[in-house]
């Protein structure tokens, strides 16, 4: 009779450590706010939520400075603008004097951006989408540059490691 018990109960503790590692991998496929594995990258639309609400309040811990009176009027903040490209989105600033700088970058599914992005501000920014896992697909070294009309253009161009 002990041993009929004690398989009964080994069983029992196999059936709650099942059903706990379930409810746990359960729990990490459903929720939004998982980690890197669930990360999305944000659509245009989501990214000007987002500058938005930043840019509406101060943060908390700092008061809003009283101007002064010889203070100079500040200029108005670069438009910034996402560009979606094969390996990825960036959002880019075209600066009033020509100069691009990029704000952020995300990298599509399948792809990872090279650690050496040039931001810039400059004539051109560049950033390189590398494939995760695919040897035979190509790295997409890109260039981008803001057109005559303050738009940001980006364009694959030859890789400098071939």
């Amino acid at each position: 009779m002990r041993k009929w018990r004690s398989a009964v109960v080994t069983a029992a503790w196999v059936g709650v450590g099942t059903a706990a590692g379930a409810l746990g991998a359960w729990q990490l496929a459903t929720s939004d706010s998982g980690g890197a594995a669930h990360s999305r990258p944000l659509d245009e639309g989501a990214v000007e939520r987002a500058l938005a609400a930043t840019s509406a309040s101060p943060p908390a811990f700092s008061r809003p400075a009283s101007p002064s009176p010889s203070a100079t009027p500040s200029k108005t903040p670069p438009d910034r603008s996402t560009l979606r490209f094969t390996g990825g989105t960036a959002t880019v600033e075209c600066r009033d004097d020509g100069t691009v700088y990029l704000v952020s970058w995300s990298p599509a599914d399948g792809f990872h951006i090279d650690d050496d992005v040039e931001r810039g501000p400059g004539p051109v920014a560049r950033l390189e989408a590398e494939p995760s896992d695919d040897d035979e697909q190509e790295d997409l070294p890109y260039e981008i540059r803001c057109g005559q009309g303050g738009e940001p253009r980006a364009g694959v161009v030859a890789d400098a490691d071939d």
